[in-house]
């Protein structure tokens, strides 16, 4: 399993240090920096003993570039609140849930948004799951490199915790089929054009929020297959 975590459009480059800080504290040196402010003093500064994370930080423009470069199978986006467009809430889940869901091999990436604005609603469209730290209602919004530090611990505790024999994940492609067959499938439901459109997203985020093995992918394509051809048949 490899972890990538990706810093969005960082304005402060301390920041970039002490998120590269805090990975080295839970063996993470993966870093990738969308669009970011320029790398000063500063951020190999507040790194301390993690310079190299910050060194070897790889840059990109966007974060779509990024996703399609490293085939990432898995995007976990963090936020406080959780949103989605046609009023479909989002349904998000705790660092220790993640943590324990992540004994899986695959490319994840563990996104973490702008200082004081967070991710956009374009980015988060582009998560399969989204994160949220519960938090006092007085004061809700937590610095970067203390969110993260929250999520990288449940993932390394958990770990730790519950050592069980990697399973290889579907890759990204792989879900994209089963999304596609289950939209085939929702298409000839006679749903009102406006239902279908809601259910089509909740089935992709479902699919999307799901660790599915590879071999539970091709039963499950297999399966939509069959039910997609009965319907089929049985509409002639």
């Amino acid at each position: 399993m490899k972890i990538y975590t990706v810093f969005v459009e960082p304005k402060t480059p301390g920041n970039i240090g002490f998120l590269a800080r805090s990975m080295k504290n839970f063996g993470l040196k993966k870093l990738v920096l969308i669009n970011p402010c320029e790398l000063e003093n500063s951020a190999y500064y507040q790194a301390s003993h993690a310079r190299d994370v910050v060194q070897d930080a790889k840059i990109y423009d966007t974060l779509s570039e990024f996703i399609k470069d490293n085939e990432i199978t898995t995007v976990v986006g963090t936020t406080g609140t959780a949103g989605g467009s046609y009023n479909i809430p989002r349904i998000p889940i705790t660092p220790n849930e993640l943590g324990k869901s992540m004994c899986i091999d695959g490319n994840i990436a563990l996104l973490f948004g702008r200082e004081g604005e967070g991710l956009s609603n374009d980015e988060l469209e582009l998560c399969d799951i989204l994160v949220t730290i519960p938090t006092s209602e007085e004061y809700p919004i937590m610095n970067i490199s203390h969110a993260a530090a929250i999520v990288f611990y449940e993932i390394y505790k958990n770990q730790k915790e519950y050592p069980v024999e990697n399973m290889e994940i579907a890759s990204f492609e792989e879900k994209n089929i089963i999304t596609e067959l289950c939209n085939e499938i929702i298409s000839k439901l006679d749903y009102p054009d406006h239902k279908r459109k809601n259910v089509e997203i909740i089935t992709k985020r479902i699919i999307g929020r799901a660790f599915i093995a590879g071999r539970e992918s091709k039963m499950l394509r297999g399966t939509l297959k069959r039910i997609n051809v009965r319907i089929k048949t049985k509409e002639e």
